[in-house]
């Protein structure tokens, strides 16, 4: 935990997660405010539109906060790999792509790089190629998952085995028992997105935050298997009918216009369950209020001291009798 919090200059092993076009500086900047690193998705978002979040979000906070590109969503990821050279961001994360090409460039101008992972073979690839951290994202993560469905309890004491560089758990995490969970299984900090979706600071519709508190634990769905492109979301209207679409099979072309960013920016910001989509983890179904995101990552650390001390204790007890 120490090595993480050194080597991104934060105080907690907490990092946001790529929002994709929901990105914003109001949130990036109150989780990295909070002691945290906060995160600019850049989704399918124009450089320029990115830039003016860059901007904002330094405006907001002189700590340091990232910049995810995913790299095969995105039409523009050397203009974006520019772009945090420019303003001289200090770290950046790679997910869905190979990050091999870009790392030495990032490292030539000092940038830490994240490559988010769904498999040891990826982490290792990864590790080879230069990363200097790695989120090993579960089955149970929000948004684009891996088709390979592992769950975060099995893959990340797998990769941890198999790699020398950190490694973030992401996927299920969102309260200190989560935290303190991840860090036994050998993690150095976690990567949380849905959690930080219900907190005061989160610029997104009432609508969304509700669903989320009101969520149960079978409140999610995976959409995509027919195309092999998987994304987990809250059961809405509107995924009940992609869910049912998926069932019965569709194109690749059609699966990626019914859940373009233009759908989820109506469902995380305008509410339209109808017509949109809302991105969730499994994590849904134990958010029970919507606290400031400087209490919930307190509220986050607490608890983890708190249940480590208490499993500690509790297994000492245990080996004495």
């Amino acid at each position: 935990m120490i090595c993480i919090c050194e080597k991104l200059q934060i105080n907690y092993p907490i990092i946001q997660g790529g929002m994709g076009n929901i990105s914003n500086a109001q949130l990036a900047a109150a989780v990295s405010e909070a002691g945290g690193l906060g995160t600019i998705g850049c989704g399918t978002m124009s450089p320029m539109e990115v830039e003016n979040i860059i901007l904002e979000t330094k405006a907001l906070t002189n700590k340091n906060f990232a910049i995810n590109i995913a790299i095969s969503v995105t039409p523009f990821t050397d203009e974006l790999i520019d772009l945090v050279i420019k303003h001289k961001v200090p770290i950046v994360s790679l997910s869905a792509g190979n990050p091999a090409p870009y790392i030495p460039l990032l490292h030539e101008h000092a940038v830490i790089v994240i490559a988010l992972v769904a498999s040891v073979k990826h982490a290792q690839k990864a590790e080879a190629a230069g990363a200097d951290i790695l989120v090993a994202e579960g089955f149970e993560a929000a948004g684009i998952n891996s088709n390979l469905e592992l769950t975060t309890f099995t893959l990340i004491p797998q990769i941890v085995k198999h790699v020398k560089i950190p490694v973030l758990a992401a996927g299920g995490i969102g309260d200190g028992k989560g935290l303190a969970a991840a860090l036994m299984l050998g993690a150095s900090g976690v990567q949380i997105g849905t959690r930080l979706i219900a907190t005061k600071e989160a610029p997104f519709h009432d609508v969304y935050k509700e669903n989320l508190l009101k969520a149960g634990d079978s409140e999610t769905l995976i959409v995509g298997r027919s195309v092999g492109r998987l994304r987990r979301i809250l059961k809405t209207p509107y995924a009940m009918k992609l869910y049912e679409l998926d069932k019965v099979g569709m194109t690749l072309d059609q699966y990626s216009e019914l859940t373009s960013e233009k759908q989820h920016l109506k469902g995380a910001l305008e509410g339209d369950m109808e017509n949109g989509f809302m991105n969730s983890g499994q994590i849904a179904g134990l958010i029970e209020d919507i606290p400031t995101v400087k209490e919930l990552i307190d509220e986050m650390m607490e608890e983890a001291e708190n249940c480590m001390i208490k499993s500690a204790i509790e297994f000492k007890r245990i080996l004495e009798l």
